[in-house]
């Protein structure tokens, strides 16, 4: 199953933080997550929507190279401007959320196991 961010941006109250992202063509097969960079290396699959409180350059370093599509900041923890430059650099769509990790990985399944 895979939904787009589209889809999924108004359930878990989301605003896009970068540019030039199509939302209707980003994909979502799964979701991780973790604030552990090394696990999300080792665990999370291309396609993956990663939920992490990080806000730093890592993380970008990190979706790009584990093909993550998207990484979202719950509880509108927002990173700051030189990691959202980076994220356009590399096609990392970066959104933010109002709701708690809990509440968006709920979400998130719910949307990929009822279809």
């Amino acid at each position: 199953m895979k939904i787009t961010l589209k889809e999924l941006m108004p359930l878990i109250d989301g605003k896009v933080l970068t540019k030039n992202n199509d939302l209707e063509n980003i994909e979502i097969t799964n979701g991780y997550a973790s604030d552990l960079l090394s696990d999300v290396m080792g665990n999370a699959k291309e396609g993956h929507l990663w939920i992490t409180i990080m806000r730093h350059l890592n993380v970008i370093a990190v979706a790009s190279l584990t093909g993550l599509p998207a990484v979202v900041f719950p509880k509108n923890i927002l990173p700051n401007q030189t990691v959202i430059l980076k994220a356009n650099e590399e096609n990392v769509c970066l959104i933010n959320s109002s709701l708690s990790t809990f509440e968006i990985a709920g979400i998130l399944y719910g949307l990929l196991h009822s279809k």
